[in-house]
């Protein structure tokens, strides 16, 4: 089975997962793991992959509109090298300094591959969830899409100073909190946007709307071949930690007002289909 239908499998048999965090008693908890050969192309600084992989859990963390407090990694290598390693630990805990959490240690296995497997701890009474959102509101993101895409490329360019720099994001961890006053759902965009908001609209039983353009980062524009290659890369290449959220007409400007960064309007949620364009978008995006 594809990655998509072992989650399904996994969500019909644990009713406490299927979101971006499962919710334990006002607490929310996720977990991601990273590999080497997928997920840090070469030329990724041990630093960066420490900041990246706390950050993908993190912005689960986000997702949730929950306050982030910790978070714990297993390091998993063929041989630990003290360089490697401490630039990894700088990488973690400034990324959890981002967001106001802690970074609170791990454990360490010898592997094949050099692997990171991280967990994120947050707080909130109110987490907003993936199925609430309902027809007629709007549908948003927040940031631009694109940015880990266009990293990829410079990666395979040989230009590791740039891309390192674009493969390290902020999660975004103050806009959730912000954002759970307003958004009647909301999930993270590390599956990319089209496959995001098919999971948005599944678990709310809704469609969605989109219309262009899409605010897909400026680092796209100097590695896309063309048009179509620019709506791929921001559209359905994936890995960007932004925010997708729904959020009632009403309420827009006031969630705009409140939300420390960027949230770009990208569509309305309709009864059903998901369109960009007035076209069928495919649930198409990251697998692992």
């Amino acid at each position: 089975m594809d990655e998509q239908a072992a989650l399904a499998l996994i969500g019909d048999r644990l009713p406490a997962a299927g979101d971006d965090c499962a919710v334990v008693d006002g607490q929310v908890v996720t977990t991601d793991m990273l590999h080497e050969r997928t997920d840090f192309p070469d030329g990724t600084s041990r630093y960066t992959a420490g900041w990246r992989a706390v950050g993908a859990s993190l912005s689960d963390v986000a997702a949730m509109g929950a306050d982030a407090t910790a978070a714990v990694a297993v390091y998993a290598s063929p041989a630990f090298d003290e360089t490697d390693l401490t630039a990894f630990l700088d990488g973690a805990t400034e990324v959890c300094a981002a967001v106001d959490a802690e970074y609170v240690g791990g454990d360490l296995d010898g592997h094949r591959e050099f692997t990171v497997a991280t967990t994120a701890l947050g707080e909130t009474d109110d987490p907003v969830l993936r199925s609430g959102a309902s027809p007629g509101e709007a549908l948003c993101v927040t940031g631009t899409l694109g940015r880990s895409a266009a990293a990829v490329r410079l990666f395979e360019r040989g230009e590791p100073e740039r891309a390192n720099d674009l493969f390290r994001f902020t999660p975004r961890v103050a806009a959730g909190v912000a954002l759970r006053e307003y958004a009647t759902a909301m999930l993270d965009s590390s599956d990319g946007l089209a496959r995001s908001v098919h999971q948005l609209c599944r678990a709310s039983d809704c469609g969605a709307d989109l219309s262009g353009p899409l605010p897909v980062d400026e680092a796209v524009e100097a590695v896309a071949e063309d048009a179509d290659d620019r709506r791929e890369l921001g559209a359905f290449f994936g890995e960007d930690f932004e925010l997708v959220c729904a959020v009632p007409e009403a309420a827009l400007d006031a969630a705009r007002d409140a939300t420390p960064c960027a949230l770009h309007r990208v569509g309305t949620v309709t009864e059903a289909g998901v369109t960009l364009d007035g076209e069928p978008l495919p649930d198409r995006g990251y697998s692992h």
